[in-house]
């Protein structure tokens, strides 16, 4: 489930100003004949051309009350988009200051700020793809550069992705490229040998590949087809198939299932290169017991019956894949034998995962394992000694939590050090707080003093910066905190014999990279270190225009500017643009924060219309310091509309007692606290109390719902898109993860207890929107169905709109928001 989502394509709330499109039917039926004919009768709205359904459901006394009303404000000048207009109709002026950023602005995204998309191949060089297409190898330290694939040869060959060799002999063209889930698809390649300027032959390498990759050194091939796992020696080379027992939906060998390449692995891939390509090691699932997911696709129109969709999906509580992991030898392929590791045994006497798989050389590799239950992990360190891999308990290290689960979403990857066996891991500390530990990986228990400096990516509240800092400490095998304090380290970015790289906001250690490059503009990064740090790339996303930056790890000057933006920071001095606060508020005994999107010119003496903008997932983050142009911008610039976030209890990277304050209780005090935020905004002398609405996709949109039928009174109408109603109809692994198993003996009461269907009657008081898309392999349509009876059953007035074909993971098609007017 994704924390987040860029595209808000509708209007802000279907509340007592909305005002129906001509161009929409409007039906008002019993709420009892609605029910006798199904959650989505035919007769209750119209398929438009964009492939939306749109029904209403109101009774005769709603219709009539409805009808005054409409006549009440027929005098309003309005902007009616889809099926509603903003939460408030304000008069549209451009001042002599400058014009307000437009919807139609934001639908034909004229203001868009532009990244510097860079990709290291080695430790001073990187490729990148101008926006004339070639694709250039420059040199880090001179800035010197050269076409090494010009766009006429990518055209011809109808190429979208360039993917070099290690050796950069060859390149990997994509071309008929095939999405299928979030991270996964299928395409076919063409072989570029650049010794000829000329592609191989078509016949090297089958169609409709699902994975494919070079090996770190040279130009060995390992790539998945037909769910089987598949090596090349070289490109020319007769592939070797690893695996047979490969089959659609119930065998994958090197690709994960749905729910791995979703909620776990984060990627399309389940088969990792050792550093210097000698071993090839893979994961297999099998989903032959795992239920299978059924739903209609309606596509061409000139299919008499829809395609039907069937994917193995664990929902909360049903039997999960099993997992296998493999290791083979690639230098001899033609005895290649496979040999699987195992997991540990405290691991294995149960239903498990495999998490995190880090290869450390050619001859050690680093396994994660989770319990079903993801409050207890352990890792294992495995080494090739004497033709075999053994992975020793001593070199075991047990991960348990006591308060909820582990990680933020899983384990967190160790990074290891240049002595390839101790080595440096994010992990909460006795206070509950993420940080950086150090662990001696060996079984020698002398200790040892040593100095290394770090450069690390550290999180204080809300801002990301990149450090350096040198902290010497004994090798002890007990793992040591190498950070503390009441903050939280993101992520460890690198390890060498020189450098470490960590997460901080309020620095204190020797130096702060990215701390005072431009305060006012900068306070929030990420950053890409080349193959061995000597140099890294810069990026500040905020709260200012992005700027991408170059620099040389021995000084950290800058040594070029990649992208300052400098022609969308001219063209924006035009616009009136909404201003940002950020504070925080007292609730549930914590001081959380909020951030306000205000519209330009803001008057605290004015009453303004506020829009809560919510996802509130576990480990979510809503507030930060990132520049963004979205929906929220037009509301704030041209409809005068307050856009508000809050994170509550259960977000992240504020300590543990926040984020596992729900655990096992999902729909508890994330919401209650987005509804304490929104009751403390309507008392600010700003905030119209009497015009506040929430909307939310995903997890915000059960959030949305739920907060909307608890029946607080704060909100007067809501958007709910694509939300979960019942976390038994979820998947295995993030709903586990946080409500343990749907039985008497563990958590049913509050998975029960925390639908949107239990709270069907309360929806009366408010207005509510529901959409949801036939084809979400995510969060299934089922989920907006349920929500829908209930609300039938009750004879709740409400609005839905349907999206026919449409998906949770959203193609650059569907990323249009013009798809919806």
């Amino acid at each position: 489930m994704s924390p987040s989502c860029n595209f808000i394509f509708f209007c802000c709330c279907c509340c007592w100003l909305t005002v129906r499109s001509s161009k929409r039917r409007s039906f008002t039926r019993k709420a009892g004949a609605i029910k006798a004919r199904g959650a989505f009768p035919a007769a209750l709205g119209g398929i438009s051309a964009a492939g939306r359904y749109v029904m209403s459901h109101r009774s005769p006394a709603l219709s009539q009350t409805f009808l005054k009303w409409l006549l009440g404000i027929l005098g309003v000048a309005v902007l009616v988009v889809v099926i509603t207009v903003p939460l408030v109709l304000l008069t549209r002026k451009e001042t002599s200051s400058g014009k307000t950023y437009t919807l139609q602005n934001y639908l034909n995204n004229d203001y868009k700020y532009k990244t510097h998309n860079l990709e290291w191949i080695s430790g001073n060089e990187y490729l990148h793809k101008t926006d004339n297409g070639d694709i250039l190898l420059i040199s880090a330290d001179s800035g010197t550069s050269s076409v090494i694939l010009a766009n006429t040869t990518l055209d011809k060959y109808q190429a979208s992705t360039v993917t070099l060799s290690p050796d950069q002999k060859f390149a990997l063209l994509q071309y008929s490229y095939t999405k299928l889930w979030r991270h996964s698809f299928t395409a076919s390649y063409h072989i570029y040998n650049f010794s000829s300027s000329s592609i191989l032959d078509d016949g090297l390498l089958p169609n409709d590949t699902q994975y494919i990759s070079w090996s770190p050194v040279g130009h060995k091939l390992a790539y998945v087809w037909n769910n089987n796992v598949y090596v090349k020696a070289s490109p020319i080379a007769e592939a070797v198939q690893i695996t047979q027992n490969g089959e659609e939906n119930k065998i994958f060998n090197g690709i994960p299932d749905w729910v791995y390449e979703e909620e776990m692995f984060g990627t399309h891939s389940a088969l990792w290169w050792s550093p210097n390509g000698k071993f090839l090691a893979y994961a297999s699932f099998n989903d032959t017991e795992v239920p299978v997911i059924e739903y209609s696709f309606y596509s061409e129109d000139t299919l008499q019956y829809p395609k039907t969709i069937k994917i193995p999906y664990p929902k909360a509580g049903a039997t999960n894949p099993t997992v296998q992991f493999f290791i083979v030898d690639t230098t001899s392929l033609q005895e290649a034998s496979p040999v699987e590791i195992s997991p540990p045994a405290e691991i294995k006497s149960g239903d498990h995962y495999l998490s995190v798989v880090t290869w450390v050389t050619d001859e050690r590799i680093c396994l994660q394992w989770l319990r079903r239950i993801q409050n207890f992990s352990v890792l294992s360190v495995c080494d090739f000694e004497n033709g075999n891999w053994s992975c020793p308990e001593g070199k075991q290290l047990t991960e348990e939590s006591t308060t909820g689960w582990i990680g933020r979403f899983q384990p967190s990857v160790p990074h290891f050090a240049p002595d390839n066996s101790s080595y440096y891991k994010v992990f909460s500390d006795s206070a509950g707080y993420k940080h950086i530990h150090y662990i001696n990986g060996s079984e020698v228990r002398n200790i040892v003093y040593g100095s290394h400096c770090w450069l690390v990516f550290l999180l204080v509240i809300r801002e990301f910066h990149v450090l350096l800092f040198a902290l010497p400490f004994p090798l002890l095998q007990a793992p040591i905190a190498v950070t503390s304090g009441k903050w939280e380290v993101i992520s460890i970015e690198a390890v060498t014999n020189q450098y470490l790289v960590l997460l901080e906001s309020s620095p204190k250690f020797t130096k702060c990279v990215s701390c005072n490059l431009d305060q006012e503009r900068c306070q929030y990064y990420s950053v890409s270190f080349s193959k061995d740090t000597q140099y890294y790339q810069l990026n500040c996303l905020g709260p200012g225009l992005p700027i991408s930056t170059l620099h040389k790890s021995t000084d950290d000057g800058v040594l070029r500017y990649l992208e300052n933006n400098t022609e969308l920071e001219n063209s924006l001095k035009d616009i009136q643009m909404p201003l940002k606060r950020t504070k925080t508020l007292r609730i549930g005994g914590y001081d959380l924060w909020y951030q306000m999107i205000l519209p330009p010119g803001f008057d605290s003496s004015k009453k303004y219309p506020l829009l809560l903008d919510v996802y509130a997932g576990p480990c979510s983050q809503k507030v930060d310091e990132v520049f963004r142009m979205s929906w929220a911008t037009y509301l704030a610039s041209t409809e005068q509309i307050i856009v508000a976030s809050f994170d509550g209890r259960g977000s992240g990277y504020q300590g543990d007692a926040i984020m596992h304050a729900i655990n096992r209780r999902l729909g508890t005090y994330e919401v209650e606290d987005q509804i304490e935020a929104a009751r403390k905004f309507s008392e600010m002398s700003f905030v119209d109390k009497n015009r506040i609405a929430i909307w939310g996709w995903s997890y915000g949109g059960y959030v949305t719902s739920m907060a909307l039928g608890s029946g607080s009174g704060v909100f007067k109408c809501g958007i709910a898109v694509a939300p979960v109603s019942r976390w038994q109809y979820y998947d295995s692994i993030y709903t586990e993860r946080y409500m343990g198993l749907p039985t008497e003996n563990d958590n049913l009461k509050n998975y029960n207890s925390s639908t949107v269907m239990a709270r069907a009657e309360k929806f009366k008081k408010v207005e509510y929107l529901l959409i949801h898309g036939t084809a979400d392999d995510n969060v299934h349509f089922q989920q907006a169905a349920q929500i829908s009876k209930a609300l039938v059953d009750a004879e709740v007035d409400f609005q839905a709109m349907v999206w026919f074909g449409f998906v949770y993971h959203y193609t650059n098609e569907n990323n249009n928001i013009s798809s919806l007017w």
